[in-house]
């Protein structure tokens, strides 16, 4: 439906909806849910140069209002990656825009494996996750220091010819200096927000549940924070976004349009709802309809 039509970066989504990355892996067991053909677009799990075999179980637990990940960047490589898993995406979703979500350790390698990823045919946009630690740098987040975020970005843009999404941790205390530190570097787009650090501890153990002790928060808990920091990202920038965070419901997906997103993903509302993507888009035009709004190009935040 035309209604539902949004852009990023020039490559147009049929519906604003997509997955967030590392809820689908590469797509093959979501296929078995829903069909991978109706969303705007599928969001693979972050790849790294090399495999990573992630942190041992466990590395989910659920909270009161949300679930903790510790996965650990748990992939099979670019390698893999190029030679299996985009390939299936293309024979058997030909149509369907791939995000190719890209992770490493240090400049180096985030700039070879989003050069690599930009190379299959089927990835029509790259998003960059930057929040993992720069080994170089001791261990700090790429995503936490402005001047890593512009370099980074500068050095994949310099190596891509598909457009360049950068996913904003939401770990600091001001967004902006990120949001202008990536426009500054050339990106096309942001992605917003990622999880935040949180623990939970066992009672009967007195232990962490994750094996990790501290995971990625992600859920109806940090859809507020989602949506604050997507409204003050659109006070200081024109590029497109794509909201992240708590999106369950198409209230939640229309929230973060209003706050000023172009398109949204679904992360943790699939756990328990392995059909969450499916739902919201079929809601959507019913609930468009219900606030008086005819296009999705429409939505756009009253200060």
């Amino acid at each position: 439906m035309q209604r539902l039509e949004t852009e990023i970066a020039g490559v147009t989504l049929k519906n604003p909806v997509m997955n967030a990355s590392g809820t689908a892996a590469y797509g093959q067991s979501l296929a078995e849910k829903m069909d991978l053909n109706e969303l705007g677009a599928l969001v693979i799990k972050s790849t790294t140069q090399t495999p990573r075999a992630g942190n041992p179980w466990p590395t989910t637990a659920e909270t009161s209002a949300g679930w903790l990940n510790a996965v650990g960047l748990k992939n099979p490589g670019i390698d893999h990656v190029l030679s299996e898993e985009l390939p299936w995406l293309a024979n058997n979703f030909a149509t369907l825009p791939i995000v190719g979500s890209v992770a490493g350790s240090t400049f180096e390698e985030y700039v070879t494996v989003a050069h690599r990823m930009a190379s299959a045919p089927n990835v029509k946009l790259i998003e960059v996750n930057v929040s993992c630690p720069n080994v170089k740098e001791g261990g700090i987040a790429f995503g936490t220091e402005p001047q890593m975020v512009r370099e980074l970005t500068q050095a994949i843009k310099a190596q891509v010819d598909c457009p360049v999404l950068v996913k904003l941790t939401p770990a600091v205390t001001a967004i902006e200096p990120l949001v202008l530190a990536a426009e500054a570097g050339g990106a096309d787009g942001l992605v917003m927000i990622n999880t935040l650090m949180g623990m939970e501890i066992d009672l009967h153990t007195r232990k962490p549940h994750l094996s990790n002790g501290t995971g990625g928060l992600s859920g109806k808990a940090i859809h507020p924070l989602a949506v604050r920091m997507v409204h003050q990202a659109r006070q200081v920038t024109d590029l497109p976004i794509i909201g992240v965070g708590g999106v369950f419901t198409p209230a939640d997906a229309l929230e973060l349009m209003v706050a000023g997103a172009q398109a949204i993903q679904i992360g943790s509302a699939s756990y328990g709802n392995p059909r969450a993507c499916h739902d919201v888009i079929t809601e959507l035009p019913t609930a468009m309809d219900r606030y008086g709004f005819e296009r999705i190009a429409d939505f756009k935040v009253k200060n």
